[in-house]
């Protein structure tokens, strides 16, 4: 019989498998293991599990000692604080307290010396520094005992080895797995154990899996959450139970009668790490909720610094929230800044606003966040065209959800739509097209213009950018009618550089409507207006020269194209503004093209690829043009499955961006001659499959397979190589074939109508078409062939 104490598992052990085998390989290791993490991660379930794993490696025992019941420890005069108080503990449970006898610690470390034991120390963060001098006492005395210890902040003791307890994995919000992926997800598997528990019934199935998802998305994949929230499946569906979220506090509240009391309720835990806080703590706690997404020292700094919290003290006691796990080291994988980045989970984040409301602070520390960033984007904005425009980019695609949440703050609080108008017009041009974020940009400008129609130069520039927006989004009606308004107000005010960027949008509009020469002239014009501006917006003139160069390459007049792309390289030769340069190299590859002269034309746009290599740069909307071009030129160079695999690649960039090639009739018509010439020397289903091959490439793979480099997540695509819709999409395409609009397939499968078109989506995406009739054309080659489709 097993000697020691482990408690029985009451219910199934979810998951874990990577984090049981990495305890394991830290336990054999070290003598003294600390898993730490935030209150309900998990901690002791997954010490418990691993302590059963090895018991049979500790031939006196494996013990397990819950110190919580030594927060209040009944007995006055000993204090928590001493290792005595410990070490009696210990004793009693390993049943070798002898009363009366030598001290507790002498009395443990007699019984520990000559045996091989496993002690499990459980919740020892409210008695830190007792733990610390009991494990030392007892680890310098007994060289064949071993410590498992679970804190939400680590002992510090010598030797100690800790293993941060992660949350369990979600499912991604960007993506739309199906049942069984989800069923695989640890978070998911989690909840419908916990459900089946108190709802045998209880199954995963299409009607409750996106709630099942977002629940776990939205509770951190925290175990302890997850199981209060599948307890509320008696009453709740799982729909109900992630509606009423936002009051998670109430809705998580009671779980299990046996369990520890701190495990009972979500507020029970959260208030058990609360208290572990000292006050200036508890205030960072409440104040760092202001941020969404994550944030940097300097935004800290900047935001929660006072005479209650003085700067200097800032980083100490950001450092003593991370040690207890409230907030964690959160880098993004794809960053090479030197800057460390820190989130909050959300549960945490969403206690910590309560208690911001408490202390009354709410509305002053949203005024300093949104006041923060303000200035934060006033820099960006100074320093855009220049040698920090990398670290920009990366900078403001990370502060995303903070920008967001400054200008909606904005929006909320009466008398501030022109601060929320600012910061919208800030953000650079640059920005929202490298994002692809066309229409958030437009949300927030028409809501700000709506909520502030005083006619000032700010609004004035608001009109231009949301026009610019517009256009860039192919609405052509909403660009003109905001062009015109723009441009009126900037009359009426005099504004020169606003004037200029009217006519820099007007011939933007003019270039995605294919009027060349109207474009041409427009853009001359800006470009004239801001030649003669002394401290003129370099960026905006970059943007100027660049679809100048391309309205005139492809009307034809080279020359000037070739003097406008010049004076792009010229003004970016001494600035790391990676962003300008590839714009400029892909105009003239563009323009290289249209002259014939496709080696030079090669050579430009694989520069400007190579340009998109570093991660943080997004930039989809450039990559997905010089796509285009290079398809074109690999087409007429005769490498057909090839051009038709950039042509898929590029597709799939305009989806994402959101913006289709149809928007862009300055391109378009070239995009549609390299398509049926392709199509004419492959044939309908062999360009359909290397346009599918090119659309399933991820972005560094799309970036590999263009500058054809080894690629590693992607073969590459063969001759012949079969198309393979599922067996729903297979009668979705039958009936398209046959010429069924949408609802009337979803009639004939009895399925909704939005299903409906979630397939004929797929199935286009899979063949690279974009038409009905193109389905109806691959299906009878398939069936002509004698193929299944």
């Amino acid at each position: 019989m097993p000697i020691g104490n482990l408690p029985v598992e009451l219910n199934s052990f979810v998951g874990r498998r990577q984090e049981l085998g990495e305890v394991r390989r830290l336990l054999a290791d070290s003598r003294l293991v600390t898993l730490t993490g935030v209150g309900g991660t998990g901690k002791t379930r997954l010490a418990l599990r691993v302590a059963e794993h090895v018991r049979r490696a500790f031939s006196d025992g494996v013990w397990f000692v819950d110190l919580t019941e030594l927060r209040n420890p009944g007995l006055p005069s000993w204090e928590v604080s001493d290792p005595e108080v410990l070490a009696y503990l210990v004793a009693v449970v390993l049943e070798v307290h002898k009363p009366g006898g030598r001290p507790p610690m002498r009395q443990l470390t007699d019984c520990l010396a000559p045996r091989q034991t496993l002690l499990v120390l459980d919740n020892c963060e409210h008695l830190l520094p007792a733990c610390t001098l009991l494990a030392d006492a007892l680890l310098r005395v007994c060289p064949r005992l071993r410590i498992l210890a679970t804190s939400r902040q680590s002992l510090g003791a010598e030797g100690e080895v800790i293993f941060a307890v992660p949350p369990l994995p979600v499912p991604r919000t960007d993506d739309q797995p199906g049942l069984a992926d989800l069923e695989r997800c640890e978070s998911v598997a989690l909840f419908a154990a916990r459900a089946q528990c108190v709802e045998p019934g209880f199954t995963l199935n299409a009607g409750n899996l996106a709630a099942v998802a977002g629940l776990c998305q939205r509770l951190d994949g925290l175990p302890l959450a997850i199981e209060l929230a599948a307890s509320r499946v008696r009453v709740l569906a799982p729909r109900q139970i992630l509606d009423r979220l936002t009051g998670r506090f109430a809705v998580l509240g009671q779980g299990a009668r046996g369990a520890p009391a701190r495990q009972q309720t979500l507020q029970a835990c959260m208030d058990w790490s609360y208290d572990l806080c000292d006050k200036p703590e508890r205030l960072l706690w409440a104040r760092l909720t202001v941020f969404v997404g994550g944030f940097e020292i300097d935004a800290v700094e900047g935001v929660c610094g006072d005479d209650e919290l003085p700067t200097d003290e800032l980083l100490n006691l950001l450092a003593g929230l991370m040690e207890k796990s409230i907030v964690v080291r959160d880098d993004p994988p794809d960053s090479t800044a030197a800057t460390a980045r820190y989130r909050m989970l959300e549960t945490i984040r969403d206690y910590g606003q309560d208690k911001l409301r408490e202390v009354g602070q709410e509305a002053v520390m949203r005024r300093r966040h949104r006041d923060w960033y303000e200035q934060l984007l006033a820099q960006a904005r100074a320093e855009w065209a220049g040698d920090r425009q990398p670290y920009w980019m990366a900078r403001l695609r990370l502060e995303h959800a903070n920008l967001r949440a400054a200008i909606e703050s904005c929006l909320a609080e009466p008398g501030h739509a022109e601060t929320a108008m600012r910061l919208a017009v800030t953000l650079p041009g640059l920005y929202w097209r490298s994002r692809c974020l066309f229409g958030e940009g437009r949300r927030w400008l028409d809501r700000a213009l709506e909520k502030a129609p005083a006619p000032t130069a700010l609004r004035a520039r608001a009109l231009l950018v949301n026009s610019h927006l517009a256009f860039a989004q192919g609405d052509a009606a909403a660009g003109r009618r905001l062009l015109a308004e723009g441009e009126d107000l900037t009359r009426r005010l005099g504004c020169v550089v606003e004037l200029a960027y009217a006519d820099y949008i007007r011939g933007v509009g003019a270039l995605y409507a294919a009027d060349l020469p109207g474009a041409a002239e427009a853009l001359d014009r800006a470009r004239a207006a801001l030649s003669g501006v002394p401290d003129r917006d370099t960026h905006l003139y970059l943007m100027v020269l660049s679809s100048f160069c391309m309205a005139a390459g492809l009307a034809g007049d080279h020359e000037r194209a070739v003097a406008a792309q010049r004076e792009m390289l010229t003004i970016v030769e001494s600035r790391s503004a990676g962003f300008h340069r590839s714009i400029a190299l892909w105009v003239g590859g563009l323009i290289s093209w249209r002259r014939g002269d496709l080696q030079q034309a090669a050579t430009q746009v694989v520069q400007a690829l190579r340009l998109k290599r570093p991660r943080a740069s997004h930039d989809r909307y450039t990559t997905a043009q010089c796509l285009e071009v290079l398809a074109w030129i690999t087409a007429d160079e005769g490498r057909h499955r090839r051009a038709a695999a950039l042509l898929g690649a590029g597709g799939a960039l305009w989806t994402e961006i959101g913006t289709p090639i149809t928007s862009y009739l300055h391109l378009v018509g070239h995009h549609d001659d390299c398509e049926g010439r392709l199509r004419a020397a492959l044939g309908d289903a062999a360009f359909a499959d290397a346009v599918h091959y090119g659309r399933t490439l991820s972005y560094d793979d799309i970036l590999a397979f263009a500058l054809e480099e080894p690629r590693q997540s992607a073969p590459a695509p063969r001759e012949g190589a079969p198309i393979r819709l599922t067996r729903r999409e297979q009668q979705v395409a039958a009936l398209v074939t046959e010429g069924l609009s949408n609802r009337q397939i979803a009639d004939k499968l009895v399925i909704s109508q939005r299903t409906a078109e979630s397939h004929v989506e797929n199935i286009f995406a899979k063949l690279g078409v974009t038409s009905r009739s193109r389905v109806a054309a691959w299906i009878r080659a398939q069936h002509s062939d004698g193929q299944r489709p």
